[in-house]
């Protein structure tokens, strides 16, 4: 089943149907029971079509990725940051892949779908269920990653979990340095309120959501993975500084 999956979302008829009934679902919680604010998209016009990693702080296990996903659409049909009226479902811009735990993406049927919209399940460095711990990402996955990255856009989430100021995972640092791709830092607020863990459901309406993608970042991808993670976390307000000073969205 999982690798019949693997196999369906490389199609882009496919991607391009998920996208769709994804969109149509999820528009009026983002757009009419919220206020969607959407800032930082011009720099995302010049962005070469491969190798361009966003990095983001994590809220919610799917609402913010579909989120990204329309902000992307919306962009290829000449949106600057705002969404408008969808009628770019019709025609989504599917060159774009998402990094997600293998586990969460196995969890329903409904995580199974999303899977089409272009998951690149990976394991986890710790499973609280086995209590195995591993150093880093599994080989196989760096390799999905890295194949992803050569004509896509791939989406990941340093921290690995929804829990502001979390430690984030060298795996990404790794991935940088290998692939040297452009890296785009975004930053996210108000998700964890509207919505439920999994972000499929509405917890609080009229709640101001708002996406933030900042310029590319300027790294040595020869400096330690250690610095180019301090300097993500940073760029995604969720270093310690940010945490000290009380100004990131969490507080």
């Amino acid at each position: 089943m999982d690798s019949f999956i693997e196999r369906l979302k490389n199609f882009r008829l496919i991607r391009k149907l998920v996208y769709a009934l994804v969109g149509v679902f999820s528009y009026p919680g983002l757009v009419i029971f919220n206020k969607l604010s959407i800032s930082g998209t011009e720099n995302l016009h010049k962005l070469p079509r491969g190798n361009v990693l966003f990095v983001s702080n994590h809220q919610t296990y799917f609402a913010d990725v579909i989120t990204f996903l329309h902000i992307f659409c919306a962009v290829k049909w000449r949106k600057d940051n705002r969404l408008g009226v969808p009628y770019y479902l019709l025609n989504p811009f599917t060159d774009v892949y998402y990094v997600a735990a293998e586990e969460t993406m196995k969890g329903s049927l409904i995580s199974r779908l999303f899977t089409l919209a272009g998951a690149l399940t990976v394991k986890r460095t710790w499973n609280p269920q086995s209590k195995e711990k591993r150093k880093g990402l599994d080989p196989s996955d760096t390799r999905k990653i890295t194949r992803a990255l050569k004509d896509n856009w791939v989406i990941t989430f340093p921290q690995g979990t929804t829990k502001p100021f979390a430690p984030a995972r060298k795996g990404t640092a790794l991935i940088i340095k290998h692939n040297k791709p452009v890296v785009i830092p975004v930053v996210i607020s108000g998700f964890w309120r509207a919505f439920n863990k999994k972000g499929l459901k509405l917890k609080k309406k009229g709640t101001l959501l708002s996406v933030r993608f900042k310029a590319p970042l300027e790294l040595d991808y020869e400096a330690s993975a250690e610095i180019i993670m301090d300097k993500i976390m940073d760029a995604i307000e969720q270093s310690r500084q940010f945490m000290m000073k009380g100004t990131a969205h969490e507080i």
